[in-house]
């Protein structure tokens, strides 16, 4: 079945008024949500919301409903998006991207690379995270900011996705990481580009739903947890998440959109953890925290 993709055309402001708009009507249901820049010197901008051809109707009503009164001349188009890998389709030929001291590029920009650069090459795949997104790019920013001020000696990359975040704390600090994922088709490429970006050892790999498995009793506990997944299971695993912190450990989380960290720091300071900075990056939020 097709997915729908209902969007606005504005200006980057407005996207992302919009965009914090959307996230309220719809709250934690499964309907994703983003603002992607058109052309930067025309400042065109689109806020988007996607779901599956079934929902189109009642989701259309909603969007609707919600911008007639902040946005009345916002007009809502409509595109059928093709059963084809989008993911891989939509980063081919994607440029580098710079967060912190990380250049995060396709093997095709390997000339990019400048001195000084923490170099990780990720190409499009399955897996989900390669730095253009503005969860991966904050959390990037903040390993560099956590491990240049901390003692880090082990961490956590929860929901690794294409595995660059782990990549990156193993590029800065010669300590070891384990990078899990609920999804194994994740997991084995994570463990791809563990392998084609020069780490042979360090970084430990295991589909892990939830905090079930015994990788983390066993590599645990961990002064860095990084988890970039959605609010929802952020919110849900906050008691087990703080479990498997050290003292003194620090907490980055992200795949938060703005209209969400509310709750999301509020779970985490009710388990004790110290709110130390949010990034914002494109209506996203990155946070970090730390437990005193």
């Amino acid at each position: 079945m097709s997915e729908i993709r209902l969007y606005v055309t504005t200006t980057e402001v407005r996207a992302g008024e919009i965009l914090d708009l959307l996230s309220e009507v719809f709250g934690e249901e499964d309907f994703a949500i983003a603002t992607t820049e058109i052309d930067e010197k025309k400042d065109i901008w689109e806020a988007s919301v996607y779901m599956m051809r079934e929902d189109e109707a009642q989701v259309r009503a909603r969007v609707e409903d919600a911008l007639k009164t902040s946005f009345p001349d916002a007009k809502v188009e409509r595109e059928v998006i093709p059963d084809v890998d989008w993911v891989a389709r939509s980063l081919e030929g994607l440029k580098p991207v710079r967060a912190g001291r990380f250049l995060v590029h396709g093997s095709h920009d390997r000339d990019k690379v400048r001195p000084g650069d923490i170099a990780i090459e990720i190409d499009a795949g399955q897996a989900f995270g390669t730095g253009h997104h503005g969860t991966t790019a904050g959390c990037l920013e903040t390993i560099d900011r956590v491990l240049r001020s901390r003692s880090v000696r082990n961490a956590l990359d929860l929901g690794t996705g294409s595995g660059v975040l782990a990549i990156a704390v193993r590029k800065l600090r010669n300590i070891p990481v384990l990078a899990t994922d609920i999804d194994p088709v994740a997991t084995r490429v994570a463990a791809e580009n563990i392998r084609s970006n020069g780490i042979a050892s360090g970084i430990s790999t295991a589909t892990a739903p939830g905090f079930h498995s015994t990788a983390f009793s066993t590599h645990g506990p961990f002064d860095l947890i990084i988890a970039n997944i959605l609010a929802r299971p952020l919110i849900k695993m906050a008691p087990q998440l703080v479990n498997h912190l050290a003292p003194g450990g620090s907490v980055i989380l992200s795949g938060i959109l703005a209209a969400q960290r509310w709750k999301v720091l509020a779970a985490y300071n009710g388990a004790h953890l110290r709110h130390v900075r949010t990034i914002w990056r494109n209506g996203w939020v990155t946070i970090h925290l730390d437990r005193p």
